[in-house]
């Protein structure tokens, strides 16, 4: 990544990041158009001192630069995008009370409950947690690592859509709440990228959610928001 001296809405992005992502969405859906500065998280750049200094001090993407500010984590990012001009774009939260905390309610079950077991701290603890148990020739089996990688984080993400899936059978319309694309969507859509691309799960038995991820994968908000579609990906990609 490179540091930017200039005001413009700047967005440190990874291409793989899901809460990258959900920002991209958020962004689009609000019509603030923004520079994307790529952060390479393969090569450890979110651990640059500069980086870690200047941006973000937990060393994640995404961060946003707007307004002569500086926002980090990805659910408070979209709620100041929503707050600081309701009227521009789509609203991301809805005015009636209910409607809104069943939006925050789908969001947290994705940003708390979902996304954080398929970190790469906690694959890296499960790693190593088995290789305690399991002894030193894990260590060095890095086929057998990503089994296990795999294993937990398509076990964590059915787990959650279980739960996720019951609770959108009271709140779906043509998206997560009601008829209108929300802040919840923007959390959804990259979740079943990971979940379809990363770690094969089979989407198709939620019935709602593979519906919402089909209808909001038709604005042009969430398709140019997609991984592949990022400055950052490698060609081919399928992300």
């Amino acid at each position: 990544y490179k540091m930017q001296a200039n005001h413009a809405t700047k967005l440190y992005s990874c291409w793989l990041s899901s809460c990258s992502f959900r920002v991209r969405i958020a962004l689009n859906l609000k019509n603030v158009r923004y520079e994307y500065c790529a952060v390479n998280l393969s090569a450890d750049e979110q651990f640059d001192c500069q980086y870690r200094d200047a941006l973000n001090p937990m060393q994640q993407v995404p961060t946003l630069a707007i307004d002569d500010c500086i926002l980090t984590q990805s659910i408070p990012i979209m709620e100041y995008l929503e707050e600081r001009n309701k009227a521009q774009g789509v609203r991301l939260l809805p005015d009636d009370l209910l409607s809104r905390n069943r939006v925050r309610q789908i969001t947290e079950i994705i940003n708390a409950g979902i996304q954080p077991l398929q970190s790469q701290s906690m694959r890296n603890k499960v790693i190593a947690v088995r290789v305690e148990y399991e002894g030193a020739m894990l260590r060095h089996d890095k086929q057998a690592q990503s089994r296990h990688i795999e294993e937990w984080c398509r076990q964590s993400i059915e787990s959650g859509f279980d739960a996720l899936e019951k609770l959108l059978a009271t709140t779906c319309g043509i998206y997560c709440v009601g008829n209108q694309v929300s802040m919840a969507d923007c959390c959804l859509i990259p979740m079943v990228f990971n979940a379809i691309f990363k770690y094969k799960v089979d989407v198709k038995k939620y019935d709602n959610i593979h519906r919402i991820f089909i209808n909001c994968m038709h604005l042009k908000a969430f398709k140019d928001a997609q991984p592949s579609n990022q400055p950052d990906a490698p060609k081919h990609s399928k992300l």
